[in-house]
């Protein structure tokens, strides 16, 4: 049975989502560890409330990005898991980071990428006047929200949309999709080749 953790910065509803699901037995794995840079993400709260242990790396509690960085390695590699899964984790992962965890980090992200990858992605697409928006789910590279896609859904963009109710109607399908990856991460159904990701499975979403 894999071990997973989550990365996160703020409430935790896909944390929740996660926690749920492993529960339920849809996905096979342990949740070892929330780790936050924020220790007043109230996703830490969930984790408690599931007896899940939790690492914080009080991001302002550093005197540089490099010095937090070597505290969220360290607290990765303590935890000893398969996969990390940043959910709503506001901060971009460094270069040694990636590398040491290749393969094993993944993304959820309120966008169909590759397009408005970053910040306010629903804003961006109401601002650039799309009729269609969505999420993905991906692995993480170098690069920002750049990472080979696992899964995507679409949100339809509709007339009278704003930011808050587009990000509701898309967060609603990332707590569909986010654990079919960790699912599928789990029962070793994915397979990565180059910017490609196969998924070895017919019950896919």
């Amino acid at each position: 049975m894999k071990r997973i953790a989550v990365i996160a910065s703020g409430r935790g509803s896909n944390f929740q989502v996660l926690i749920d699901a492993i529960r339920a037995g849809s996905i096979p794995a342990v949740c070892a560890a929330l780790i936050t840079d924020n220790p007043g993400a109230y996703a830490i709260e969930r984790a408690r409330g599931a007896g899940i242990p939790v690492m914080v790396a009080d991001y302002n509690s550093f005197p540089d990005k490099e010095a937090y960085e070597a505290r969220l390695l360290e607290a990765m590699q303590e935890c000893g898991a398969d996969l990390f899964v940043l959910a709503g984790y506001m901060r971009i992962l460094g270069p040694g980071i990636v590398r040491e965890f290749s393969g094993r980090l993944i993304n959820i992200h309120p966008a169909l990428l590759p397009a408005f990858p970053g910040l306010h992605a629903q804003r961006q697409a109401l601002d650039y006047g799309v009729k269609v928006a969505g999420c993905t789910v991906h692995f993480v590279d170098d690069g920002v929200d750049s990472g080979p896609v696992i899964i995507q859904c679409c949100v339809p963009v509709l007339e009278g949309d704003d930011e808050a109710t587009l990000a509701e109607r898309i967060l609603a399908e990332e707590h569909v999709i986010l654990p079919e990856a960790v699912r599928l991460f789990c029962e070793d159904l994915l397979r990565i080749e180059g910017r490609k990701v196969f998924i070895i499975s017919d019950n896919a979403v």
